[in-house]
């Protein structure tokens, strides 16, 4: 074979590798409306900066192997900044995992892990690769093990294009964000085929596994409505990470100092102080623009965990929204905050706590699903978190929920609060039963009960809960108006930018679980 007919035969090689299913498989896929990898990963990655590594990878040993095996991988750029990626291919092998599949995907792993880059997995696999037997789950496991080295070195992405299972959706859940899409994603560890044999419960692939479902169960970061919007979600959240924890994060335009105009948060705040209102709502008037990326938005409503931007800088706001359970902190809230505390640290982001909420949620349920160790999982967090933390009180802080949202005692550096903030130990309503509850009891008129229990009420939220008392103590830094909130926490994450804090030499700590 002369140059000119080995040039043919590659070209011809690399042409058969680009699609390289069944004509069937090819045509079910196309019927479904749905892309090829090659044609995901483009629609990620910035215009023609795509490479691929292994495109001509084939199962060893077998006459009958096409090329990829199931998964393209390559590297490019996001945005100008660097990126490896992985997409299934669901038409070889049903995108499940074999000895050549993880073996390139375990080789664009150590890419990402030797550059220090995000590592970004578009998943869409039938799982492990029954007839390879213990090599599909060895493979399975050499690509586990590479998360470990990556996890808060660099970012791990996750983005759910189909149904994944087993093996499929344990090395997703183990990266920093899983992005699914809704009617188009499931997930689940056995299929409703195996647990309708196995247990002889009967439930749709939907029920079980579907992307709003998975959300609900925390297992999913953000759910969006295509593939597109799920590629555009992830180059979005890009932009507030930076290409590794070494690494500055992205800094973009903001407006000086000078042309901030907040007047209109004097007002903000309802006079009734059981009145409900979004958090969002002000969350939008905190940070440069109106430009959030919302983690985790229907999972633990209650509490809010969003990147945003203050001085062009990323930051992470955790805050409480009255809108859900009065702000409470459950269970659920407390292990999405943790999470989101422990991921802003990983890469150097700063957080900034909102605060209003009148305590850990309390009941019979609560206690069942473990809110004594998920609930101290937060304030481990916040202990554990060495970026800066800056606190801003609104309006509720009471109780321990008081302390794991950024007190000063619990490691926050900068406590502010506005006129409207109250803070106790207890709202009123609660300290009236547990310090007058039997004296009141004793009064028989009715009118009489309740005109006392509105005295002390009120002489409780004048000397009890009034922000000055903490101030006087010096739990709080700074009283300020909230026209001042956007300029105040500006110059205090200016004085924060050093901040430098190391923790007792230990081979790691022990995380409530």
């Amino acid at each position: 074979m002369n140059t000119a007919e080995k040039l043919a035969d590659l070209r011809a090689r690399l042409e058969t590798a680009k699609d390289p299913g069944s004509e069937r498989s090819r045509k079910r896929r196309d019927d479904a409306g749905q892309t090829t990898p090659r044609e995901r990963i483009n629609a990620l990655l910035d215009d023609d900066s795509f490479v691929e590594i292994g495109a001509l990878g084939k199962t060893p040993g077998d006459k009958d192997a096409v090329y990829s095996d199931g998964v393209v991988t390559g590297y490019g750029r996001i945005d100008g900044r660097p990126v490896v990626v992985y997409a299934h291919d669901k038409t070889v092998y049903g995108g499940s995992v074999g000895v050549t599949f993880g073996k390139k995907v375990v080789e664009v792993m150590e890419l990402g892990i030797k550059v220090g880059c995000p590592i970004i997995g578009i998943q869409d696999s039938g799982g492990a690769r029954i007839q390879d037997a213990v090599t599909s789950l060895a493979m399975y496991s050499e690509i586990a093990r590479r998360q470990l080295p990556q996890s808060g070195r660099a970012p791990q992405i996750s983005i759910m294009l189909g149904k994944s299972a087993g093996g499929a959706v344990y090395a997703p859940v183990t990266t920093d964000f899983v992005v699914a899409v809704e009617d188009q994603s499931e997930m689940y560890v056995t299929g409703p085929a195996v647990i309708r044999e196995v247990t002889g419960e009967d439930v749709t692939s939907e029920e079980l596994g579907g992307a709003r479902q998975q959300e609900l169960n925390g297992n999913v970061q953000a759910v969006v409505g295509s593939e597109d919007e799920a590629f555009e979600f992830v180059r979005d959240l890009l932009g507030y990470l930076p290409t590794s924890t070494f690494d500055e994060g992205p800094e973009v335009w903001a407006p000086s100092d000078e042309d901030l105009d907040d007047a209109a948060l004097d007002e903000f705040m309802p006079d009734d102080t059981n009145a409900g209102y979004d958090m969002m709502d002000l969350l939008v008037q905190l940070g440069d623009d109106e430009d959030l990326v919302e983690i985790q938005e229907n999972y633990a409503p209650n509490l809010i965990c969003a990147f945003g931007r203050i001085d062009g800088k990323s930051v992470g706001f955790v805050a409480n929204n009255p809108m859900h359970f009065a702000g409470c902190i459950d269970a659920d809230a407390a292990d999405k905050g943790a999470r989101f505390i422990r991921t802003c640290d990983a890469y150097n982001i700063p957080i900034v706590f909102v605060v209003d909420t009148p305590g850990y949620l309390p009941g019979v349920d609560q206690e069942k699903v473990g809110l004594i160790h998920r609930g101290a999982k937060l304030a481990f967090a916040l202990v554990e978190a060495t970026v800066p933390k800056v606190t801003l009180i609104v309006r509720k802080a009471y109780g321990g929920a008081y302390a794991v949202m950024g007190s000063k005692n619990l490691t926050g550096d900068i406590n502010l609060a506005w006129p409207t903030g109250q803070i106790a130990v207890m709202g009123s309503a609660a300290a009236v039963v547990m310090i007058q509850g039997k004296q009141l009891a004793q009064i028989e008129d009715p009118d009489q009960r309740a005109y006392m229990k509105k005295v002390f009420m009120d002489f409780y939220e004048e000397n009890m809960t009034s922000p000055y008392v903490a101030a006087e103590r010096g739990y709080i830094d700074a009283m300020i108006e909230p026209s001042q909130t956007r300029i105040a926490l500006r110059k205090a994450l200016r004085q924060l930018e050093t901040k430098d804090e190391k923790d007792l030499p230990k081979k790691h700590t022990i995380s409530p679980l």
